[in-house]
């Protein structure tokens, strides 16, 4: 179960992949709307996340070696939908959030340039639509991708 600190030091928990967090130990009362409350799930600021961050010219994919290999056989699958959230994993508060990226990106580009427009375009996206405050975006480059990976390899075929 993850944990995190606010600000006002009160500690938030999370008790499944898409649930929102509760308090821990403190009985501050929760931030609230005039007429009800709104909680962003973390699946949510995943998707808008990862969707930001391709967007950014450099970027060929997200996702560590293993979760790309696994999330393209399931892409593949009829009817498989690829995940928006892939190669991103958050925390959320309620009123920050802190975002982890694991990226793939073009050769030939500046990977300290890609970076930081990854960062500016995530944190903007993630503040506009849902109000939270991010407080860091850590970025993983775990690969580089060559042009000429996505040629397919001529195949024999066993009968002709």
């Amino acid at each position: 179960m993850a944990r995190m600190t606010e600000p006002n030091g009160s500690t938030l928990q999370k008790s499944g992949p898409d649930e929102p967090r509760t308090h821990l130990g403190t009985h501050l009362p929760a931030a609230s709307e005039p007429r009800g409350r709104t909680t962003i799930a973390d699946g949510v600021v995943e998707k808008i996340a990862g969707i930001a961050a391709r967007e950014v010219p450099g970027i060929h994919a997200l996702g560590g070696g293993f979760s790309r290999t696994m999330g393209a056989m399931r892409d593949r699958v009829p009817g498989g939908q690829p995940s928006a959230g892939r190669g991103v994993k958050v925390e959320v508060g309620e009123k920050q959030t802190a975002i982890d990226l694991q990226v793939v990106v073009e050769y030939g580009t500046s990977i300290s340039d890609v970076a930081a427009d990854v960062r500016e375009n995530v944190i903007a996206a993630v503040e506009r639509m849902t109000g939270l405050e991010v407080v860091e975006v850590n970025i993983a480059v775990n690969d580089v991708h060559l042009p000429d990976e996505d040629t397919p390899e001529p195949s024999q075929g066993r009968v002709q």
